[in-house]
C-alpha cells in the first residue's frame, strides 16, 4: 500500500538525516548538510534527485519560476533542508506548495540547526491515499 511505502521511506530518510549531525560539527551552512545527506541517502540505497527544478504549469505553458527541490527521494518524498534558528509557517507553506505543484504525497522539512535532530524534522502530507 502507498501509505506503508511512504511511511517506510520517510523513516529511512529521517534515519539518514539523523546520522549527519552525529558526525558533523554544529552550525554549518545548509549546503554542507545537503552534501552529507546525499552521501547518507546513497549509502541507504535510496534513489534521489537533488536540486531538482520544479516548473509551474500555467494553462498549457511550463514556466521556470526558480523553484528547486533540495531532494526528491524515490519520486515520492520531497525533502527540504534548513539550517535556521526555527521553522516558520512560511517554510511549511513552501513545502506544501512543492507537494501540490508536483502532486507528491509527503514531504519533510529537516532543520539541522537544533540540538536534537529528531525535533527538527517536520513531516507534511498532501493527497496521501
Amino acid at each position: 500500500e502507498v501509505n506503508d511505502i511512504v511511511n517506510a521511506l520517510t523513516e529511512k530518510i529521517s534515519g539518514a538525516a539523523i546520522e549527519v549531525p552525529r558526525v558533523l560539527v554544529p552550525r554549518l551552512l545548509e549546503s554542507a548538510y545537503e552534501e552529507c545527506l546525499a552521501y547518507e541517502l546513497t549509502a541507504t540505497n535510496l534513489a534521489f534527485d537533488r536540486q531538482m527544478p520544479l516548473p509551474v504549469i500555467y494553462k498549457t505553458v511550463r514556466l521556470d519560476c526558480g523553484y528547486r527541490l533540495d531532494f526528491l527521494v524515490e519520486q515520492k518524498v520531497v525533502v527540504e533542508l534548513k539550517a535556521i534558528e526555527s521553522l516558520q509557517p512560511i517554510h511549511e507553506a513552501q513545502l506544501l506548495t512543492y507537494l501540490k505543484l508536483g502532486n507528491w504525497p509527503v514531504g519533510l522539512i529537516i532543520n539541522f540547526n537544533v540540538p536534537v535532530l529528531k525535533k527538527g524534522i517536520k513531516r507534511m502530507v498532501h493527497n496521501l491515499k
